[in-house]
Parts: C-alpha cells; sequence; structure tokens
C-alpha cells in the first residue's frame, strides 16, 4: 500500500493548523509531538537569553559551568555524579540551524506517527530513542579503544537520537508512506530513514562521532519499538504512568460534600426513604472517600462517581 502526503491549494488553512496546533500545545489533548517541540524551542531561547546575559555580567565561565550540568558526559563517573544528563541532554540546543533541522524532522515523520497511532507513541519513541541513544554513546565511548583517549571531555547534546527514532519509528510503520521533496520529487519514506542511517554510521568515526552513534541507537530504538508495539507491546507505558504520577501532585482532588441526616419515624421516614433510595449507605461513601484519598479521584469506577455525586447533593 502507497501513502502520500501531498501540498494543494489548502496551504492556507493547513498553515492555520499547524499554528493552532502550537498556540494550544498545552491546552489539546494528544499533542504530544508539539509539547515535544515547544519544551525544545523554550530550552533553547531560555539557554540563549541566559548566556547573552552571563557574558554582559562577565559571568562565561559560569555559563559553561551551568550548561555542563545538562549534558551528558562520555565518562562513567561523570555521569554517576549527574545522571540526570541522560534526559536533559536531548532537549538542549546551542545552534541555531542544529535546532532548526531537528525540530523540522520531528514534526514531519511526528505527524505521520501521530496520524497513525496518537501523539501518545511519538512522546514514546522520541524519549526511549533520547534515553538508548544515549546509553548506546556511554557505551561505545567506553568498550571501543578506538574511542578511548576521546572519553575524557566529551560531552552530547541535541534531539537527534530521539528524532532518529521517531525518523525510524515512522520509516518502520509505514516504509511506502511518500514525502515529496525539493528539488527531487517523490520519496518513500523507508529510503529517506536508510540514507540518514547510512550517513550517521559513515561518520562514527568522524568529529562528531558521539552524536552519530546516539542517531544509530535511536533509530534502531525506533525500529524496534514499532516491531513490539505491533506485537501488542508498548514499552513506553511506563513513561506515562511516570507522568501521571507527578501529575497528580498538581491536580485538585474534587471537594466532597456529605451531610449526615437524623432517622425519622413515620409518615416522614418513608418518604425520606424514598427520595432518597439512590442515596448510598455512608459505609459505601466512607470506602469511596478513602479510595480517593489512597489512588486519586481518577481511580473511581463511573458507577463510585455517581453514587460519590449523589451524595454530595445532600
Amino acid at each position: 500500500m502507497r501513502y502520500s502526503q501531498g501540498y494543494g491549494s489548502g496551504g492556507g488553512s493547513f498553515g492555520r493548523g499547524i499554528l493552532d496546533e502550537f498556540k494550544n500545545a498545552f491546552k489539546r489533548t494528544d499533542n504530544g509531538l508539539i509539547q515535544i517541540i515547544m519544551i525544545n524551542l523554550a530550552v533553547f531561547i531560555g539557554f540563549i537569553i541566559l548566556r547573552v546575559l552571563l557574558v554582559l555580567g562577565n559571568g562565561s565561565a559560569f555559563y559553561q559551568l551551568l550548561i555542563s550540568q545538562f549534558m551528558l558526559p562520555a565518562s562513567i563517573p561523570e555521569f554517576l555524579h549527574r545522571p540526570w544528563t541522560l534526559i536533559t541532554y536531548f532537549f538542549l540546543h546551542e545552534g541555531f540551524l542544529h535546532i532548526l533541522f531537528n525540530m523540522l524532522f520531528l514534526y514531519w515523520f511526528g505527524r505521520i506517527v501521530k496520524e497513525y497511532l496518537g501523539g501518545t507513541k511519538v512522546v514514546s519513541l522520541y524519549v526511549l530513542g533520547g534515553i538508548v541513544g544515549g546509553l548506546f554513546y556511554l557505551l561505545i565511548y567506553n568498550t571501543i579503544p578506538f574511542f578511548a583517549g576521546r572519553v575524557d571531555g566529551s560531552v552530547m547534546l541535541g534531539a537527534s537520537a530521539g528524532v532518529f527514532a521517531v525518523v525510524v519509528g515512522a520509516a518502520t510503520l509505514l516504509p511506502d508512506y511518500t514525502m515529496f521533496l525539493m528539488f527531487i520529487g517523490p520519496v518513500r519514506i523507508k529510503y529517506i530513514a536508510l540514507f540518514y542511517i547510512l550517513l550517521s554510521f559513515a561518520q562514527t568515526t568522524g568529529m562528531n562521532a558521539g552524536g552519530n552513534l546516539a542517531h544509530l541507537g535511536g533509530a534502531a530504538l525506533g525500529y524496534l519499538y514499532i516491531g513490539q508495539l505491533q506485537k501488542g507491546r508498548d514499552w513506553g507505558s511506563w513513561i506515562f504512568a511516570i507522568m501521571a504520577f507527578f501529575k497528580s501532585f498538581f491536580k485538585k482532588q474534587p471537594k466532597v460534600k456529605v451531610s449526615y441526616r437524623r432517622k425519622t419515624s413515620g409518615t416522614s421516614a418513608k418518604r425520606t426513604k424514598k427520595q432518597g433510595q439512590d442515596i448510598s449507605s455512608q459505609d459505601e461513601i466512607d470506602a469511596i472517600l478513602d479510595k480517593i484519598s489512597q489512588s486519586g479521584y481518577e481511580s473511581l469506577t463511573k458507577d463510585e462517581k455517581q453514587k460519590l455525586f449523589n451524595a454530595s447533593k445532600k
């Protein structure tokens, strides 16, 4: 089956659609692709402002020390002193062209994955690709004798490993999907992915050897992730479990108002019983409230939420 991506007279609405995606990046659901791009841009702009301010204040040395805390070092002892760099490095860029091409490739290929699998799979590919690319960089630099003289002082930054995971993931999912490239024409994305993999492999002994090794690690993850997903196994589910855990600290729990009534007798008791026949017993309400305190409101079943709602009206 062949899929193609065309560009026609609807360019205006297409452009407005992109603008709307970015304007409402953190309000729309299933918008992980745009959120990743926005985070990268925010970090890039933030460090530019910080660099200018510190350089003007003769703080160049402090800036270099600060930004090094977010780059992934090749040295294992240094990495163990700042393990968070395995995540932060793939949200960090210093050059304009570096972030421009990374974000363009991420957007073009991420939209393909999002269209067929949803935005959460784009996030999984990007994060897992960045992590695996970073680990592959550490492994090769510390095991292959050729790189022994480069370990000390070598650091890595940039989203390329995560982007390669998304590119190869899209090509694995829909190898015959066609893009129209300027000066070339229609090209199937499996050939685009293959070209960049071979290019990175050829440059693993060059000046940017670490970055190209990370590309290969990310590419391998993208291929394996889609293969496992097609077998019903999602390697990225733990990412969203962690995200949900941290988000729960910032969510306001619903305020529940539960009132207590005295027992009545006779006709009044019968009328009260009839009117309150849908209200759960106090024991049930207590159990539901205990469940909220332990697992959060979202853990309730639809029936439990309805019982809680009925109780709160009285």
